[in-house]
């Protein structure tokens, strides 16, 4: 009885931790990704007891730090002028005390003399070597990168710009490289990168994550979880319409480690209270709910219930917090939570979470209307023969309200028979255009205008047999229908902006 008791007492304090405790363990469990995988992704990078790192990236760069550049015969080539060789030599063979002393010594002349030789010296396993040893060196200790703000202080450029332009380059191994020393040259500097330059950091980003077959993208996705751990990043990030790309590569055929890396970026954006209450609308929640059900990997299950407690704590407004939770019904995440619990789990913060998030979606499905259950559902995009479709009661009492926020609902269907293949989100979406215009006696005016009226028609030709039998249905109330539109009541409705 005793340990029932004790063990009812952790729960409910674990339950009852404050956003300030979430912040704060989220602040140290973020720390522990700082330079690389070290913590969650070790095994990714480095292997486990010392094997051959996994990662191509770290792969190539333990080969490049094998690599001897020929210094002297850049001198005696006039390639760089002797007091670059100098300096480079007594770096590349200088112990870490000595390596810290030359670099606090001459502080920007440091910087000067790596981005000089960047630029005067074109064999590409050189500038590998280059890239190398400057990333290791501000990975060591994060503060050096001000010798490069002061360096771009004297030139009058940021720190960064000299790599930005390396991102064009030829070499995979040296753009990443590059990508690696802006990411931290970004985070680290007082001075943050201004828009222009952001823009262009993460349309290379967002082009990389695209790519097929890209070896590097876990080094890529690596620098993006870095770069969203400050705000002003995430913001950036979320107006160069950074989210779809992330859901785009989610919703493809993606290793585990992507998936985490990945959704790990969406959970930074969580932790802005406005971002986060405008994720949704990207259909995260459905992505996650897929990954979630197939996911036999303890990490990504966590990093996904993180994100969804965050959908509900985080949002101010109540309505974004309730549109969350439906969503999150509406994907059976309730089920999913409920299957989790029936396993065994090593880590109490994710049963915390499960609990959590199962406790909200209960008190959620409470206050659920016939219509918010519709409208979470049309929403999701995930449509199906669910009982108020075939409603007569429902469609009587609510198929007016089809028309509220400038006819969204009416759009969403429009749209998803517009771009669905799924021959049951076609059946519905068809069946509903067909109930809304029959319940509402101006319907006629409004899915013509919408362009609804000629997709109908079109399925009525289509090769499932079902599709066909409900855009057939959906015709006959279309026109059938005794419509009628006042004079004076004109109908206009709005194109999507």
């Amino acid at each position: 009885m005793n340990r029932k008791h004790a063990a009812s007492m952790e729960r409910s304090t674990r339950l009852n931790r404050t956003s300030l405790d979430r912040t704060v363990e989220m602040s140290t469990f973020v720390e522990s990704m700082e330079s690389g995988f070290e913590a969650e992704n070790s095994d990714a990078v480095t292997g486990p007891d010392n094997l051959p790192p996994l990662n191509l990236f770290e792969k190539e760069a333990n080969d490049v730090r094998n690599h001897r550049v020929p210094w002297q015969s850049y001198v005696k080539g006039q390639m760089i002028s002797q007091e670059d060789f100098s300096f480079i030599r007594d770096y590349d063979n200088a112990n870490g005390e000595r390596r810290d002393q030359l670099i606090h010594n001459l502080g920007p002349q440091c910087a000067k003399v790596f981005i000089r030789l960047t630029g005067r010296i074109a064999k590409e396993s050189t500038v590998r070597y280059i890239l190398t040893m400057i990333d290791s060196m501000l990975k060591e200790k994060p503060e050096r990168v001000s010798i490069f703000v002061e360096h771009g202080k004297k030139t009058k450029t940021a720190p960064w710009t000299p790599f930005l332009n390396m991102l064009n380059r030829e070499d995979s191994f040296t753009v990443n490289q590059a990508c690696r020393i802006i990411t931290k040259l970004a985070c680290f500097s007082r001075d943050k990168m201004n828009a222009n330059d952001l823009k262009c950091f993460f349309n290379w980003i967002k082009h990389q994550l695209t790519m097929t077959l890209n070896g590097y993208t876990q080094t890529v996705v690596e620098s993006l979880q870095q770069m969203l751990r400050l705000d002003v990043y995430r913001v950036a990030f979320m107006e160069n319409e950074g989210v779809s790309t992330i859901l785009t590569v989610l919703a493809g055929k993606v290793s585990f480690q992507i998936q985490y890396q990945l959704t790990f970026c969406i959970w930074m954006l969580t932790y802005n209270p406005q971002l986060c209450a405008q994720l949704n609308k990207y259909s995260i929640i459905p992505v996650l709910a897929d990954i979630l059900s197939e996911s036999v990997k303890e990490k990504v299950t966590r990093i996904i219930l993180l994100v969804y407690r965050n959908m509900i704590e985080k949002p101010e407004e109540r309505e974004v917090v309730q549109e969350n939770a439906l969503a999150m019904i509406q994907c059976k995440v309730l089920k999913q939570l409920e299957v989790l619990l029936g396993q065994k789990i090593e880590d109490p913060d994710i049963t915390e979470d499960i609990e959590f998030l199962t406790e909200n979606l209960q008190k959620s499905m409470v206050d659920l209307s016939s219509f918010d259950e519709y409208s979470s559902e049309v929403k999701s995009g995930r449509l199906e023969w669910s009982p108020v479709h075939k409603s007569e009661k429902f469609w009587r009492e609510n198929a007016m309200r089809l028309n509220e926020k400038s006819y969204e609902l009416l759009k969403i269907l429009t749209r998803l028979l517009e771009t669905s293949k799924d021959p049951l989100v076609l059946c519905v979406s068809a069946h509903d255009i067909g109930e809304y215009v029959r319940h509402y006696p101006r319907g006629k005016n409004v899915v013509e205008q919408l362009g609804c009226k000629h997709l109908v028609m079109s399925y009525m030709t289509h090769e499932d047999p079902n599709v066909r039998y409900e855009a057939l249905l959906a015709v006959q109330k279309l026109m059938v229908h005794n419509w009628y539109a006042p004079i004076g009541l004109p109908i206009t409705v709005q194109p999507d902006e």
